[in-house]
């Protein structure tokens, strides 16, 4: 007999600043995608002589495990009436329970740290393994981040939850551009009713490099050839998604720095990264790594073969 899995959107909660946000991110996508809403706690056990300590005596251990994601889930509830929302509490290594939980889900969000005084995250152990093991895409998203955040500024300048979303910015290499990448982003468009903005970053191959600053001509042919690949490779997903406004920006440089200044006016940055089976581990590659640790929006990282 098949199993019917019912597709949620997932999200960790550890009662943490950025894990509180991340689920308050989980429940507006969750909304928007008509899906429910799970609460993930993942408990990690801890040695016995440490859990008879007075501070994680039974007291502590039944208020994380049970107050933390029950009151989290009411105030959800609260301010997102008719969402489904249901918590889970789990035991495990959280890295390793949350990658697996992603399986029967649309996408599974975490929490990161924000750096304070400076626009970006701070990903922890937890989030880069899940990101890097995942089969299925990962938003993250900062401690700091609100509604208003993902919204054009009011006429007045204000920061609004009421006023158009603000671009869904999409990462793509074009010498080996993923669908499953691709149509995460311009669905996330879509659902938004907003533009995406797609970024791509070259640099020219090593034999060009050493004489491209002095020639000019060579520049513009291959930022031409860039332009125009990109715009061969867009050209189906325009067709396939007209209510979706696509702006395309082929740009010389690091691609990672163009991601992360265009996330400063993003609702939300996505990101491939590329599955390697090896038995050293999985990788996540150094722009969307780049992009993790700087991007001043949520990062969706997609997976694709």
């Amino acid at each position: 007999m098949t199993r019917t899995v019912t597709l949620s959107v997932t999200a960790g909660l550890d009662g943490s600043r950025e894990s509180r946000a991340a689920a308050e991110w989980a429940a507006r996508e969750a909304q928007l995608l008509g899906l429910p809403l799970k609460l993930i706690q993942v408990w990690e056990p801890v040695p016995e002589p440490m859990a008879q300590a007075p501070l994680l005596g039974v007291e502590t251990q039944q208020h994380w495990s049970e107050r933390v994601p029950r009151d989290a889930a009411e105030g959800i509830r609260a301010r997102h009436p008719g969402l489904d929302v249901t918590v889970e509490q789990l035991s495990g290594r959280p890295a390793e329970v949350l990658a697996d939980e992603a399986k029967d889900a649309e996408l599974l969000v975490l929490g990161s740290r924000g750096l304070s005084g400076i626009a970006g995250f701070l990903v922890g152990s937890v989030g880069l393994a899940v990101v890097a093991h995942a089969d299925r895409p990962v938003v993250l998203v900062r401690a700091e981040e609100q509604a208003a955040d993902e919204h054009e500024s009011d006429p007045v300048g204000i920061p609004s939850a009421a006023t158009a979303f603000r671009p869904v910015v999409l990462g793509l290499d074009i010498d080996s551009p993923d669908r499953e990448l691709i149509e995460f982003a311009f669905a996330a468009a879509a659902r938004r009713g907003t533009a995406l903005r797609v970024v791509h970053g070259w640099n020219p191959p090593p034999y060009y490099a050493y004489g491209l600053s002095a020639d000019l001509e060579l520049h513009a042919s291959l930022a031409q050839r860039e332009t125009t690949v990109l715009t061969e490779v867009m050209r189906p997903w325009r067709k396939k998604f007209p209510e979706v406004e696509v702006t395309e920006e082929s740009h010389y440089g690091t691609p990672g720095s163009h991601l992360v200044d265009a996330s400063r006016d993003a609702s939300l940055v996505v990101v491939g990264r590329r599955i390697r089976r090896s038995p050293f581990g999985a990788h996540i590659g150094p722009v969307t790594h780049a992009v993790l640790h700087h991007a001043m929006a949520p990062v969706a990282v997609v997976p694709h073969n």
